[in-house]
């Protein structure tokens, strides 16, 4: 009885944290709006200020959600928190990878920050993943790990290795081109927050949030 309860309480928790984060993303949307051209405060750097945020706070949830799993085999409060967060796991890695996709295209399309090679690279691996996610969350597929996460895993090595070609340059294998090097940092925040760790993050939390078990694995 107290378990359900605990369960129970979870959920409400994680569903009012999550109604939260759904309101945060509802900005997004006005990338892309006209009227947001109107509001003086919203400049490329409010939105690159919100991005970097949203990014350290995807990555520190991701942690969390992570040690939780690996916590589930042997406390039970890990279990009972692993099983309320189920539900909305799919939800939010289709949200991370759909604000991926528009982030980059508002960063490319509207503030004209070139892509470089390797941002084209995370781009392939993305912007399907964000499909993916819509389509297989609509008609309700069970088991979608097979597609997300050779996809994630791969776009988690480019922008890894993005991220460190930006601060070693001299890690450059030839991939890059000459005219829009891959090294070049078009902003920096909280002194580790670029566009490829950005990119990082979503793939991981991708990673993590459809790899996770289902609520009757974990009470095995």
């Amino acid at each position: 009885m107290r378990s359900v309860e605990s369960l129970n309480s979870s959920r409400a928790f994680i569903a009012s944290l999550i109604s939260v984060l759904i309101r945060s993303l509802n900005v997004v949307t006005l990338l892309f709006c006209p009227i947001s051209r109107l509001v003086p405060a919203m400049n490329n750097e409010t939105f690159e200020l919100f991005f970097a945020m949203l990014s350290v706070a995807l990555l520190a949830g991701t942690v969390v959600v992570l040690v939780t799993r690996l916590l589930s085999d042997s406390q039970s409060w890990a279990q009972n928190t692993l099983a309320a967060f189920f539900p909305f796991a799919r939800p939010l890695a289709a949200a991370v990878a759909t604000t991926c996709m528009l982030g980059s295209l508002y960063f490319s399309e509207i503030v004209n920050y070139k892509p470089c090679r390797l941002c084209w690279f995370q781009r392939f691996m993305m912007y399907p993943l964000a499909i993916v996610l819509i389509i297989t969350l609509i008609s309700r597929t069970k088991s979608i790990w097979k597609i997300t996460v050779p996809l994630a895993t791969i776009g988690c090595g480019i922008s890894a290795y993005h991220w460190f070609l930006e601060r070693f340059p001299n890690l450059d294998a030839g991939v890059c081109d000459v005219e829009v090097p891959c090294e070049f940092v078009w902003f920096e925040l909280f002194g580790f927050v670029t566009l490829p760790f950005m990119a990082f993050t979503g793939f991981l939390a991708v990673i993590v949030f459809t790899t996770l078990p289902t609520s009757q694995q974990t009470e095995q």
